[in-house]
């Protein structure tokens, strides 16, 4: 088992705890950590970086220390036995992530000089510090960012001889199917509110909610449609039974080609290969 969450969800404390238990696990790693992982890169390579490009290297647990020597062109490959003090980290560079960053890095820096220069009032943004009292532009702090601009990091436990490079990206990144279902257990299930206070009514309603969220994954697996619109094309399906004088007539829905086809596909799963 592998558990994976964003950098907030996962502190050292918690990244040890899990390491002692057995599971693996992958955490989005905070850019502030670049400078120090990827030091050796910047010594031999500059800010030059090719879209696309990867870096597997380590990162400390707590602090610094001497895993990662910079003296050393190549990087350090992660074994845990060689490197008790350091986690497993994995750098990427995309220039779309780059081309983002830099346009929101503009934003704070434009938003930071209209508050220094007083065309805007506002609490102390991005990039402002405090110089002799009066606020000013942190050019430094700027700099930093903007030679960061494009880069994400992945913290795990996983050796690459169990996981590469792209998998602990690939894997990290299907985060999203764990948004899009709290999304999904807060709308199209309403889990919330709950009016309920006791243990027992709080478990039966958040297993009937999380066995309704298993069966709405299920169905937009197997149908490749969004579970409202499954909904809205089986919702009308109806059939009657009709008795007159003793005599019962039971009526089939009439069910349109396309219907018939999401029905098929929730009983099957979809064809994939065309």
């Amino acid at each position: 088992m592998v558990v994976a969450a964003d950098a907030g969800k996962l502190p050292a404390a918690n990244l040890d705890g899990l390491d002692e238990e057995g599971p693996g696990f992958i955490a989005g790693s905070r850019v502030t950590k670049a400078p120090a992982d990827l030091e050796s890169h910047f010594r031999w390579h500059g800010d030059a970086f090719t879209d696309g490009q990867v870096i597997d290297t380590l990162t400390p647990k707590k602090g610094k220390n001497k895993d990662n020597d910079p003296a050393r062109r190549a990087e350090p490959a992660w074994a845990r036995k060689e490197h008790p003090k350091s986690w497993r980290a994995v750098w990427s560079f995309s220039a779309r992530r780059f081309a983002h960053d830099n346009r929101t890095l503009t934003a704070q820096e434009n938003r930071a000089r209209d508050v220094i220069s007083g065309a805007e009032s506002a609490r102390t943004p991005r990039f402002v510090k405090n110089a002799d009292g009066n606020p000013a532009l942190d050019e430094k702090a700027l700099a930093r960012a903007r030679k960061l601009a494009g880069l994400k990091g992945y913290v795990t436990n996983l050796p690459v001889s169990v996981m590469s490079p792209a998998e602990v990206i690939s894997r990290y990144h299907d985060l999203w199917h764990v948004e899009q279902s709290f999304r999904m257990s807060k709308t199209d299930l309403a889990a919330r509110p709950m009016f309920v206070r006791k243990r027992d009514a709080i478990e039966a309603h958040l297993t009937i909610v999380f066995t309704a969220l298993a069966v709405a994954r299920a169905a937009q697996d197997r149908t490749g449609l969004a579970i409202r619109n499954v909904i809205r094309q089986l919702r009308p399906l109806r059939s009657a039974t009709i008795a007159v004088n003793g005599a019962a007539q039971t009526f089939p829905p009439v069910i349109a080609r396309e219907q018939q086809k999401t029905l098929d596909d929730l009983k099957n799963g979809r064809d994939l290969r065309h």
